[in-house]
């Protein structure tokens, strides 16, 4: 069985060089105060790592569906801004997950991957697993990109 990573082709050098600033901007967004790190990047594809932190957990001691939701919508936005030359506004327009397993004390690792590219209109997939490889979550999401680009 191959890495679904391995699916993908590189990712073209001059954007590679763009995203592969993700999170690492002088502003601190979301995933950045999240602590969200850029794993690998491919076109149409990214790997993130969120590592643990007992803030995460919930009373019963589990990592947050919050959290979850929080890199599983990160993890595309890379998939789907490999697809253009300059970053554009990205929009998530529909977000559908399905928690299968809890995650306790582990890092979330999550991959995010379009399987259907429009004009405007981006349909994705994701899966997020604990550190130690159990599946926690998928999800589906659909993305609206901006016709404008994004000056950063």
């Amino acid at each position: 069985m191959t890495e679904r990573s391995e699916q993908f082709p590189a990712l073209a050098p001059e954007r590679a060089a763009i995203w592969s600033q993700f999170g690492k901007w002088d502003t601190v967004w979301f995933p950045q105060f999240l602590g969200i790190e850029v794993e690998e990047l491919r076109q149409d594809y990214a790997r993130m790592r969120l590592p643990y932190r007992p803030e995460f957990r919930q009373p019963a001691g589990v990592v947050h569906g919050g959290v979850i939701a929080s890199i599983i919508d990160t993890v595309v936005v890379p998939a789907v801004g490999s697809g253009y030359d300059a970053p554009h506004h990205l929009f998530t327009v529909d977000f559908q997950l399905r928690f299968l397993a809890a995650v306790v004390d582990d890092d979330l690792v999550a991959e995010g991957w379009v399987s259907q590219r429009g004009r405007r209109i981006v349909f994705c997939d994701a899966e997020v697993r604990g550190g130690s490889g159990t599946l926690a979550a998928t999800a589906t999401l659909t993305y609206k990109v901006s016709s404008k680009p994004l000056t950063l």
